[in-house]
């Protein structure tokens, strides 16, 4: 996207996060008894009906859930107000780009007038004249739950911070905002989803930060400070020459990657080491700062070309979870295509990030991208295989009030396991501020040396979330909302901790720079004696230990780790000891859009 373009996006979006925030700032605060100076009645007021008080308690629930996690009560109130404005924009920007890509019916552009509306009304005829809008906003809810069966993070119910609507007032403003003209042409492209998340932070909300703390003083600044889109040509430059490369060794350079990789280094009668060759569904991809996913979406799309290569090669081997080559379990090249964009996602890519809005952004980009390619493919919706997971993280601690967790641990019914996850629940204490540099793994090779690993780790999801669902399920109100954010957290964590286990072809990423946050710094600084003066070297020596024998890291970093002396154990002892540079590119300033970096892209290959 050229300027012009990016500075409309960003402009949309601040006035958006702005109506929308002062919106539900006076509907807290006048119907909810929830002030933005963190003070919150301690009971519901007369004047709320039976379904606003629920509402209340949903939204009490989250705050408390947040300051359990450490923040004051104002930053509780402003977090919470944040959350609910962010997700409210995701949710209609998301249904701008779907309609855009016929994915739905016109639903938003048109508002009610829509022609999805009006065929909606016209099996319910009495909704239109509902007030305040209240027919549309159920039938957008209606869209909203049947997104949610694959896209849950941004579009379930559940979520406290759904529980604000925008006034009609309000809603009409958000509509002229986001059908300007200037905007027309954004909703089909990949890249505006991840805009708006960047440009959601303005400027003078990172100036701020920065100007008050030299180091970031929790995880949310560690975010915001390094919310910094990676430009499209960085992004193909470190994944064509990872695993574009990778690929194209284990095919003897005969791949049709070797064209469609445009910034792939190849050198005039180079020789390379033979790459024995994998099926598809055993490549694994991790951007451990994953942002909104722009790695991972290019990503996807060299994997499709991946798996139909493989799926023609007689040679292909057999993958490692089904022991049957690719044409063994889907016979023709149909059945592959239906099949091929939720294995992408359920498979290959993996994505860890700090901030729980990138899940939002990230899962919803993804899955987007897996409808275009069903619809290239010429898929039609019915024959489409439903998205049942893709692998983003947030790498959070898992907050619980006391009570909540015994109940929990003694619903597991197995002591072994209420001591692993007591355990993981320690660990995961500074995720928050560490992220990805947490090495949750750690617990396990230390319950193994116990004999106490019990079911929690194979893998860890098909133990713990089944009784995370049913303890959910077993209470209503704000202790069942309680219980769903322990129950999230926990989810989270456990696959945090699966991700960590595994073992990656590629590690790509765009990471933070600079220190770390001061809460996890003496944590940071024990675990990363070699790298500790940059959290980005830190974020590339864990990424080298998370690779397979010659996998391939490419990262886009500040260029100074390659000169300065201070770097030069992370030169020595990381870099040439374990995974030196196979190429370079000194990129210098300006590339990182308002970064003030002068950056280098690279890509390293482990040692055999």
């Amino acid at each position: 996207m050229d300027k012009d373009t990016r500075n409309a996006i960003e402009s949309a979006t601040q006035r958006a996060r702005k109506l929308l925030e002062e919106d539900f700032a006076a509907q807290l605060e006048g119907d909810f008894d929830v002030h933005r100076d963190g003070a919150v009645a301690a009971k519901a007021g007369g004047h709320l009906s039976a379904r606003q008080a629920f509402q209340r308690e949903r939204i009490v629930a989250a705050i408390e859930h947040k300051r359990a996690a450490g923040m004051s009560a104002v930053d509780a109130a402003r977090d919470y107000l944040r959350d609910a404005a962010f997700t409210t924009l995701n949710r209609f920007v998301a249904l701008k780009i779907i309609e855009a890509r016929e994915l739905v019916q016109e639903c938003i552009t048109k508002g009610e007038q829509s022609g999805g509306y009006r065929e909606f009304c016209g099996m319910a005829p009495g909704l239109p004249l509902l007030p305040e809008s209240a027919g549309y906003r159920l039938y957008l809810e209606s869209l909203f739950d049947e997104l949610s069966t694959e896209v849950k993070v941004l579009f379930d119910r559940r979520d406290p911070s759904i529980v604000l609507w925008p006034k009609r007032a309000t809603f009409e403003q958000l509509l002229e905002i986001l059908n300007a003209t200037e905007l027309a042409g954004v909703w089909g492209e990949d890249e505006t989803i991840g805009w708006v998340y960047q440009f959601f932070n303005g400027q003078d909300e990172r100036r701020k930060m920065r100007e008050e703390s030299q180091a970031p003083r929790n995880s949310r600044e560690l975010a915001v400070r390094n919310q910094f889109f990676t430009p499209r040509y960085v992004v193909q430059f470190l994944t064509d020459n990872t695993i574009g490369r990778i690929w194209y060794e284990m095919r003897g350079t005969k791949t049709v990657l070797a064209e469609r990789c445009e910034y792939l280094v190849r050198k005039p009668g180079e020789e390379f080491a033979p790459r024995a060759k994998k099926d598809p569904r055993d490549l694994r991809v991790l951007d451990p700062a994953c942002g909104s996913g722009h790695f991972l979406l290019y990503a996807f799309d060299l994997l499709l070309a991946i798996y139909e290569e493989a799926h023609a090669d007689p040679e292909s081997p057999k993958s490692e979870a089904t022991g049957k080559t690719l044409a063994e379990d889907y016979p023709s090249l149909d059945a592959l295509r239906r099949a091929m964009p939720g294995l992408v996602l359920a498979q290959n890519l993996h994505g860890v990030d700090i901030d729980p809005r990138c899940a939002q952004i990230a899962q919803l980009a993804l899955w987007m991208r897996a409808q275009r390619a069903y619809r290239d493919f010429g898929i039609g919706r019915a024959e489409r295989s439903q998205i049942r997971r893709s692998n983003i993280v947030v790498a959070e601690p898992l907050v619980a009030d006391e009570q909540i967790a015994k109940e929990f641990v003694a619903r597991l019914g197995d002591a072994e396991l209420g001591r692993v996850f007591t355990s993981l629940v320690e660990s995961l204490s500074l995720a928050g501020d560490l992220g990805f540099l947490l090495r949750v793994e750690q617990l396990v090779t230390r319950q193994a040396k116990r004999g106490q690993t019990g079911d929690l780790f194979a893998p860890p999801e098909e133990r713990i979330r089944p009784v995370l669902d049913r303890f959910v399920r077993e209470e209503a109100s704000a202790t069942n909302t309680r219980r769903r954010l322990f129950a999230d957290d926990a989810a989270q964590g456990v696959a945090l901790l699966s991700v960590a286990e595994r073992k990656f072809d590629t590690v790509l990423m765009n990471p933070p720079f600079g220190a770390a946050s001061l809460r996890g710094k003496k944590d940071f600084e024990r675990a990363y004696p070699r790298t500790k003066n940059d959290i980005y070297a830190a974020f590339v020596e864990r990424g080298v230990e998370l690779l397979v024998s010659r996998g391939r890291i490419g990262a886009i970093t500040s260029r100074t780790g390659f000169f300065l002396s201070s770097f030069q154990k992370w030169r020595e002892e990381v870099l040439l000891q374990h995974a030196p540079p196979t190429v370079f590119a000194d990129l210098g300033a300006g590339v990182l859009d308002s970064a003030m970096v002068e950056t280098a892209a690279y890509c390293l290959e482990a040692v055999a």
